[in-house]
């Protein structure tokens, strides 16, 4: 019955701007209404490609019809059908420059079609005529960000923060934006806050670590990667991270071993290969053993082949030229 009294209040809706036309429309505005009544109740039951075919009817007879275009864009939006769900968004706001939803929405389409820029354009419309909404400027600071645009994303960023200061996603999305300005310092803030929301989030566990390691805490970036390899046992990336920590700590015997776990994990970690290459090398020096050397080159070798355009690529070959002679 809930459901019903809906439609209703959609039908009453769309009617009421009846009387803003002129004679000769009512009657198109009174069929494309019935269309448009017949397609939400298709939808209600999951036939939504016949609700598609009311909604492309009413928008013939009625072209300033933008209810219409809003539902087919949520349609479209559900099939996936994100082009046909943009352009249908598209024209909604264009029949409907002050609506929100339809702008919020368009960017949210955009965004899912890495779209970013066209993204950002709708969201940013959006918090102008929804300044308050935390949704809106948090999704345009996302969408800046993609675009490396990190001074108006930590615009937006703030922007959200006043609105609501105890969204896990916002404060993650802080450090993220903070540490591409090498503002390690903030970044480490921002993830900590994300931290006292979600203490058993991984992904924010990570970027606090490696924020630990950009501002030389080794050991409490070490202890937060165990924590990860606990609750996340084939998390390649954090016996990675543990190897590097143990290699700045000084114990090549346990970076050795973490970086053994991390790419019988992944055989695909060229960092690994790396850190395991560099952890051979400090041991072969240490011990004066050739064979450690050469496995160590050969350790370069193959990281340089799962990625042959890795950062430090020259300094790495040059490595592997004078240790190979």
């Amino acid at each position: 019955m809930s459901r019903q009294r809906d439609v209703r209040i959609l039908v009453l809706a769309a009617i009421a701007g009846l009387a803003l036309l002129p004679a000769g429309g009512c009657a198109n505005r009174q069929r494309a209404v019935a269309l448009y009544v017949d397609a939400v109740e298709l939808r209600e039951l999951n036939d939504s490609d016949r609700a598609i075919t009311k909604l492309n009817q009413a928008t013939r007879v009625d072209k300033r019809f933008s209810l219409a275009q809003s539902l087919l864009g949520e349609i479209y939006e559900q099939k996936k059908d994100y082009q046909r769900s943009a352009a249908a968004y598209g024209a909604a706001t264009r029949l409907n420059p002050w609506s929100f939803k339809d702008y919020f929405s368009l960017g949210r389409v955009y965004q899912t079609m890495k779209e970013f820029s066209l993204a950002v354009k709708a969201y940013r419309r959006a918090t102008e005529l929804k300044p308050n909404s935390f949704e809106a400027n948090f999704k345009t600071a996302e969408s800046l960000y993609q675009l490396t645009d990190y001074n108006q994303a930590l615009l937006y960023g703030k922007r959200a923060e006043k609105i609501n200061a105890n969204a896990e996603e916002l404060h993650q999305l802080l450090g993220n934006i903070y540490d591409s300005q090498k503002d390690y310092e903030q970044a480490v803030r921002s993830y900590k806050r994300a931290m006292e929301m979600d203490s058993n989030d991984t992904g924010v566990m990570m970027s606090l670590a490696v924020a630990y390691l950009r501002t030389k805490r080794t050991e409490p970036a070490k202890e937060l990667f165990t924590i990860v390899t606990q609750m996340q046992p084939e998390n390649s990336s954090a016996y990675q991270y543990i190897g590097y920590c143990y290699l700045q700590l000084d114990d090549v015997n346990q970076a050795i071993d973490n970086y053994r776990q991390a790419i019988k994990i992944n055989s695909q970690d060229w960092e690994a290969y790396r850190g395991l290459g560099v952890a051979y090398m400090t041991k072969a020096a240490a011990e004066n053993d050739k064979e450690l050397q050469a496995q160590a080159v050969e350790l370069w070798r193959q990281s340089l082949s799962i990625k042959p355009d890795q950062p430090k690529r020259d300094r790495l070959t040059k490595l592997i030229e004078k240790y190979s002679k």
